[in-house]
């Protein structure tokens, strides 16, 4: 029979093993938890880079479509003013060369179309014309008298354009007014024939 001292020995040597085998357990169960722990952190790290980098990217790809859009449109900006002043200075030249209209052969009959044109425009058988002095004269030669019986209407010469080529009518005591110079017909041509003369200028086929 074992004596109590050899007892209490056997007892220590078993609490201490299972002590032992309980510490290791728990630094086993500790060192697991660690590594999960660090793995789940790794994985958050890694998703918080990847997010950052995603946000990144995508602010570089909008900064740079931005700079790319601001740079398509201003080189539009430009080509557009360029374009404008070209069509102005093509227009501008046409201006400057409608008196040279006057000089041709055909005239009396421009003349005449201008003056028709204007009184059916306005739909009154009795109105004043203002023409420029050539105009005038064609016009008082026959035009007028022909125009007048043609639309059976009271039609009379008055004072001279101050400026402008070709004819202004005034009509119900001045209440009706239709500006038929060349200078007017060509601003009002001006807008429908941008398009085309852009395309000229471009050498573009219509």
């Amino acid at each position: 029979m074992k004596s109590e001292a050899e007892n209490i020995e056997m007892l220590s040597r078993a609490i201490m093993v299972e002590v032992r085998e309980e510490a290791e357990q728990l630094q086993a169960e500790a060192k697991s938890k660690a590594e999960a722990v660090r793995k789940r952190a790794q994985a958050e790290a890694e998703a918080e880079r990847k997010l950052i980098l995603d946000r990144a990217r995508q602010d570089a790809d909008r900064l740079r479509s931005q700079t790319v859009s601001g740079a398509q449109l201003k080189a539009r900006t430009m080509q557009l003013e360029q374009r404008e002043k070209l069509l102005d200075r093509v227009f501008q030249a046409a201006r400057e060369k409608l008196a040279d209209i006057q000089k041709r052969p055909d005239y009396d009959q421009l003349a005449a179309m201008l003056l028709r044109e204007a009184l059916v425009q306005l739909r009154v058988n009795k109105a004043e014309i203002r023409a420029d002095p050539a105009t005038r004269a064609l016009l008082e030669k026959k035009a007028l008298k022909d125009i007048s019986s043609e639309l059976n209407g009271q039609f009379t010469i008055g004072d001279n354009l101050e400026e402008g080529l070709g004819v202004v009518i005034e009509a119900a005591e001045g209440k009706l007014h239709y500006d038929n110079t060349l200078e007017t017909r060509l601003q009002r041509l001006q807008s429908t024939m941008r398009a085309s003369v852009h395309k000229l200028l471009m050498g573009e086929q219509s």
